[in-house]
């Protein structure tokens, strides 16, 4: 974070995934900029309160505690995510699921239960608004990766939809779309596929700038998102990708 960076003086700020490289990473940005941040994830973590988002009940639960912790809400990031790849044939029913649970379902449930607290802060002027981490993988065809794209593109949609329909209330909801970052989770994803699949399928995605961006890179383009500098941007996915072609 720099200088130039989006205030966020008590601002009352969620976080899923916070205990993953790009969550993490987020609830500390908003921290330094003055925010009162609660971070959850199902991978403990320090000042990490647990919640299994493919629990409905477990998402209302975690939702009333922390709006009722932090006094309102006026920012939720959804940032949780999961993602293995597998061949066609190896797909299965409990893959799916766990991908559109935690990808898409999670999110959308978890706007929901805090909806009510983002339309008193759009009402009080403090800018209540959504920042969902969706995918490039939404919207363009990647082998071995359709059940994530599956999930991210309809969250990116679901999203979409959502803005449209609280507008009237002045809430915002708005997407990053990330290409390859430097985290754990798309390396993990990569290796657990078996050696004799075509890996030239994989190799035809490429970037004007090479290699994987750090978390940090998507994280300025949440702040942004959230901050009252976009005050004006509802709807839009925001691609964050190092120029992907593919």
């Amino acid at each position: 974070m720099t200088d130039s960076s989006p205030s966020f003086t008590d601002r009352r700020v969620i976080v899923t995934g916070a205990s993953g490289g790009v969550g993490g990473t987020l609830v500390r940005l908003f921290r330094d900029a003055g925010a009162q941040v609660i971070g959850t994830d199902v991978v403990p973590g320090e000042g990490v309160v647990a919640c299994d988002l493919r629990d409905e009940n477990a998402i209302t639960d975690f939702a009333g505690q922390a709006v009722a912790d932090l006094g309102g809400l006026d920012i939720l990031c959804n940032v949780a995510g999961v993602q293995h790849f597998a061949r066609l044939g190896d797909i299965t029913a409990a893959e799916l699921r766990l991908h559109t649970d935690v990808n898409l379902v999670a999110p959308m449930l978890l706007t929901q239960a805090v909806a009510p607290a983002l339309v008193a802060s759009a009402a009080a002027g403090r800018g209540g608004n959504v920042v969902t981490i969706a995918s490039i993988s939404a919207t363009f065809a990647q082998p071995y990766n359709s059940v994530y794209c599956a999930s991210k593109a309809g969250v990116l949609l679901g999203m979409r939809s959502l803005a449209i329909e609280l507008a009237q209330q002045r809430v915002r909801v708005n997407c990053v779309s990330p290409g390859g970052i430097e985290t754990p989770m798309p390396h993990n994803a990569a290796r657990a596929l078996p050696a004799d699949i075509d890996w030239s399928l994989l190799m035809k995605s490429t970037s004007a700038f090479p290699g994987f961006m750090p978390p940090a890179d998507v994280c300025d383009a949440v702040l942004f998102l959230a901050s009252d500098a976009a005050k004006s941007i509802t709807g839009t996915n925001l691609v964050v990708d190092r120029g992907v072609v593919f």
